[in-house]
């Protein structure tokens, strides 16, 4: 798998987010300075965990700390990290700077906190996306899954039955029989905004955690895959974090002619800190911000705007406005 640095998840970690449910009223309109709600234990920095091993590296070249280690090889660290992944939106959300001091609940000191986690991220790097290389190998083409030309002879609503019937033997599975008009949509946003953050709720007073999302595509099967992370698994693992959920799309030419369709099938991992309510959650979110976006209808522009600012790592990009998008799901 290709090495994945991600510079600036860590500002957003340690922080929880409040969130409101559709049902509820409006009572987080600020954005109030608690903790973010992390399911995985905050690691030790590298250098504490490797503190003995470094002591003995810098004994062996003739150097007396740890400092002088680092300082010897200098270059070589900057040359990996130029030569590292990095996503712009990511890179301005996890920046390598402490989390601000809590702050009384004001509005003013609201539009703070929401300018401190949208820092400006610096120039974005060459067009590389991470964990690609590690899914298309594996993704089994629709012809090897369902007898082709058979399920082009269905009816949508027969061919809809046997995909779900297919899946519903494993729990953590997900399906979805899709029009191909709104894969179209979804599609052609994914590719110009191919990564992007979702929140999850917690519950009132709780937070909201945030997950990142990445599309993956694959020419040879004809296959569109979304990986969802948490952004706390990127702080415990780097660049070794595993997606907790992973879904992909199907496409093939004759079943979206007729009977007009694309199939999904999903699957959530367990013990990676994520439900199968939480998977359905963010898949839907996903087909609203990124079908919504693709019509490029007045109404889903705010969507259209965030989709757009973590793309380029804009500052202007607001974890608050994030929030207030994804609760008009519904």
């Amino acid at each position: 798998m290709a090495t994945v640095r991600l510079p600036a998840l860590r500002t957003l970690l340690g922080r929880r987010l409040p969130f409101r449910l559709p049902n509820q009223q409006r009572r987080w309109a600020q954005v109030h300075d608690v903790r973010f709600l992390a399911t995985t234990q905050t690691p030790r920095s590298v250098i504490e965990k490797y503190r003995e091993k470094l002591d003995r590296k810098a004994r062996e070249e003739g150097l007396r700390d740890i400092g002088e280690l680092k300082e010897a090889y200098r270059d070589r660290i900057e040359d990996l990290k130029k030569d590292s992944a990095s996503v712009p939106g990511l890179d301005a959300l996890l920046a390598d700077e402490p989390a601000p001091a809590p702050q009384t609940q004001t509005q003013a000191q609201a539009q703070t906190q929401s300018d401190e986690l949208t820092q400006p991220p610096p120039p974005p790097p060459r067009p590389q996306t991470p964990l690609s290389s590690s899914t298309n190998s594996t993704i089994k083409p629709l012809s090897e899954i369902l007898d082709l030309p058979k399920a082009r002879a269905l009816p949508e609503r027969e061919l809809s039955a046997i995909w779900r019937l297919r899946h519903a033997a494993s729990p953590n599975s997900l399906c979805a029989v899709i029009p191909a008009a709104t894969y179209r949509d979804l599609e052609a946003t994914a590719r110009r905004h191919p990564s992007f953050v979702l929140p999850v709720p917690r519950g009132e007073g709780v937070g909201a955690e945030i997950h990142f999302l990445q599309w993956v595509f694959d020419k040879e099967s004809q296959t569109a895959t979304v990986l969802f992370t948490q952004l706390a698994e990127y702080k415990a693992r780097g660049e070794w974090a595993q997606p907790h959920t992973s879904v992909t799309h199907y496409w093939d030419g004759g079943l979206a002619e007729s009977p007009g369709v694309v199939l999904m099938a999903g699957n959530v991992v367990d013990g990676r800190g994520a439900s199968v309510q939480d998977a359905r959650w963010l898949v839907m979110l996903l087909q609203r911000f990124y079908g919504g976006e693709g019509t490029g209808g007045e109404r889903d522009s705010g969507k259209r705007r965030l989709l757009e600012e973590f793309g380029r790592g804009d500052g202007q990009f607001s974890v608050e406005r994030l929030l207030e998008e994804s609760e008009k799901l519904g």
